[in-house]
């Protein structure tokens, strides 16, 4: 099951840092899982990612819930609104391959664009839900 949440990890990240749109909106393929003390805005960094079973009787699956953290600079939430736009064009409903998994579906469930509190800058919330099948 854990395997399954590191191969989309991974399928996603390549996904974003070799999108033109997003890498152009960004500056660069500035996509983390951890980012740099003094990275540059915008950027995007993986967040939070919960597995459940999601297994049948006959069959094994994986439930994964990945939040997706959209950092932009202050001066409106324009810049991070059009992250999040092509993150979410890249994301959603798309087929990504996976290495000895099977991604049934990606879909977004939430997204969220605030101002940081004490910060003239913006964080975008995006979480998606995936369900991956083993291969056969």
């Amino acid at each position: 099951m854990l395997r399954s949440s590191a191969e989309l990890q991974t399928s996603i990240f390549k996904a974003l840092t070799t999108d033109a749109g997003i890498v152009a909106k960004l500056g660069g393929p500035k996509v983390y899982d951890d980012a740099p003390e003094h990275a540059s805005f915008p950027y995007l960094t993986l967040g939070r990612t919960t597995v459940v079973d999601w297994s049948t009787g006959s069959e094994d699956g994986a439930e994964h819930v990945l939040t997706l953290h959209v950092w932009g600079r202050g001066g409106g939430k324009a810049e991070t609104f059009a992250i999040m736009d092509e993150v979410t064009n890249r994301l959603h409903d798309a087929h990504l391959p996976l290495g000895s998994h099977r991604l049934v579906n990606l879909q977004l469930q939430f997204a969220e664009a605030r101002r940081e509190p004490d910060s003239p800058n913006f964080h975008g919330i995006l979480r998606f839900r995936a369900v991956t099948e083993p291969l056969a």
